[in-house]
């Protein structure tokens, strides 16, 4: 049985609430997963106290629908699900993306820990368990996770700095407003991955917006032609579905350092 009191207040919220340029602060996006509620309550108590945004599932499908639509960045994985386990979870998540994995299982064999680390788990945590360990171990993964050398991403021709909301085309500024650019960031964050019209709408609009979804081919539209005039160029549409970035071969948009006379820009 996981006991709670162990939880920690020594690490406050907000180091783990990077600034943002615009000011604000962004909570860490937690997913837990577990069949047990009494264990999912006790894990979402632990962790919005602490200041982490929470969402849970009990099953192993709706689990990678989540990871999928919401894109946390933690999921804290049971090992032991109705209807698929969360071995199966771990690699179909870690096949579309590299956010942290804790697995919490009862399974306390070897064989077992080095399955779920070799399926892309970044840590392994046995049931029954302290808070107090299971945060301390994401205040660890998190400190390693969300260092970059740079926060800067690239796509193509493209570089975004999160951190001064400032973007580049070939080296040249691109001035957008705060819309355009929540949009493409969002878009940048998932290369290559089509994003839903709701899942956008959620995500730079607010799940509270409930306006016409072709705000967004607006804003798409502005986006091409301050970047890239073709439609068939970086951001696709993809009918009837939504839109993606399409990164061109080599050149995958990531958090990476560009050349070093980009740096006096920034």
């Amino acid at each position: 049985m996981m006991n709670n009191s162990g939880a920690s207040n020594n690490l406050k919220p907000k180091h783990f609430q990077p600034e943002r340029g615009d000011g604000s602060n962004q909570a860490i996006r937690v997913l837990v997963v577990d069949d047990e509620q009494s264990i999912i309550d006790s894990i979402e108590l632990g962790l919005r106290y602490e200041g982490f945004e929470v969402r849970s599932v009990q099953r192993g499908y709706a689990a990678i629908d989540v990871a999928s639509a919401w894109s946390p960045q933690l999921v804290i994985l049971d090992g032991n699900l109705p209807d698929l386990d969360g071995f199966n979870v771990c690699r179909q998540i870690r096949r579309q993306s590299d956010v942290l994995i804790i697995l919490l299982t009862v399974r306390d064999d070897l064989a077992d820990k080095i399955k779920g680390l070799e399926l892309g788990a970044d840590d392994y945590l046995t049931k029954p368990f302290h808070f107090s360990e299971l945060l301390a171990r994401i205040r660890a993964a998190l400190r390693r996770h969300l260092t970059p050398t740079s926060n800067i991403l690239t796509a193509g021709a493209i570089a975004l700095n999160p951190d001064t909301r400032e973007v580049w085309r070939a080296d040249v500024p691109v001035e957008l407003t705060r819309k355009e650019f929540n949009l493409l960031h969002l878009l940048m964050q998932h290369p290559d991955r089509v994003l839903e019209r709701q899942t956008i709408l959620d995500r730079v609009w607010g799940y509270d917006y409930y306006g016409d979804t072709t705000v967004i081919e607006v804003y798409i539209s502005n986006l091409r032609n301050k970047l890239d005039r073709d439609p068939h160029g970086l951001i696709r549409t993809v009918r009837g579905i939504g839109y993606m970035l399409k990164v061109p071969p080599g050149k995958h948009s990531d958090a990476v350092a560009i050349h070093a006379n980009n740096q006096t820009n920034l």
